[in-house]
């Protein structure tokens, strides 16, 4: 059986990975200037940088519709026997909830909430993709990757909550005071929720550094099968480097990927910002990031 494994923009998936196994993308939206693009179709990162640093307004994402989910799975059906889609979690877009409607009027489409976003979804798409490639059966992928989803540990560290607070997910005040004390806040997602984890006040190169630290030294805890470093388009190479190199000194993980951020995510996190995204061998909970 032929098995499609397809998944939001949000996966942000390197494209050689997209291109050897086939992965479908379906694009969320993003608005600017009151017109829609699709995410990594019409627009890029670096031209919703450019449009909000200029002062010309801010950008939106909107969630993929019913009908875009619906052409997208029937051209899928044409070519598969079946297929396993991977969602933004449901919690922070309605992307899931119009995946499932569309798939309810089409025959072996299965839908998966990630609980998660960026490559935190994207290990699930990256082994459902490997299922597949596996001969796996459909419904057994889709069970095995609801399963994987609370065990991935996925946050990032922001530079600056300007972008955050034009799209309304922070206060003025919040992005105010962070700015002031020069904090650089990691956000992690818990329960398919973004939540504030550990505020780190130093330069962002410093932080960085400081967070992957933080994230990797419960070694027993990590399943060090991969690793996602991922970030905007404009976080400078030398930042990135100095992670992928301090990473590698762990010592922890078979395979190491850098990613860049697509639109979706770009325009909540900003230029600056990076995460490192992995498996835990056993789940995160609200407590567990409340603690830190």
């Amino acid at each position: 059986m032929r098995v499609k494994i397809s998944a939001d923009s949000t996966c942000d998936l390197p494209r050689e990975i997209i291109l050897k196994y086939d992965v479908g993308i379906v694009p969320l939206y993003i608005v600017k200037g009151g017109q829609s693009y699709k995410d990594g179709v019409e627009i890029t990162p670096d031209a919703l940088f450019d449009y909000v640093d200029s002062g010309a307004g801010t950008c939106h994402t909107a969630a993929v519709n019913i009908a875009d989910y619906t052409d997208a799975f029937t051209s899928y059906l044409r070519e598969y026997d079946a297929v396993v889609h991977i969602n933004i979690s449901g919690a922070l877009s309605a992307c899931n909830q119009n995946a499932v409607i569309a798939a309810s009027e089409l025959p072996n489409v299965f839908v998966v909430d990630s609980q998660n976003l960026s490559t935190g979804s994207g290990h699930l798409v990256y082994d459902a993709a490997l299922m597949a490639a596996e001969g796996a059966a459909p419904d057994e992928i889709a069970s095995r990757i609801a399963a994987l989803a609370p065990l991935v540990d996925a946050s990032f560290v922001i530079d600056k909550l300007t972008y955050l607070h034009k799209g309304g997910r922070c206060s003025s005040l919040a992005a105010l005071g962070a700015n002031i004390l020069k904090l650089k806040p990691c956000i992690e997602v818990t329960d398919g929720r973004m939540d504030v984890g550990k505020k780190y006040r130093s330069s962002f190169d410093k932080a960085v550094l400081q967070y992957v630290s933080d994230k990797l030294s419960d070694a027993d805890d990590i399943d060090g099968r991969r690793i996602f470093i991922t970030h905007p388009t404009r976080v400078p190479p030398e930042i990135t480097r100095s992670v992928v190199e301090t990473v590698k000194s762990y010592g922890i993980f078979d395979e190491i990927i850098e990613s860049e951020a697509g639109c979706a995510i770009s325009n909540h996190s900003g230029a600056v910002c990076l995460g490192v995204l992995f498996y835990r061998k056993r789940g995160k909970s609200a407590s567990d990031a409340s603690d830190r």
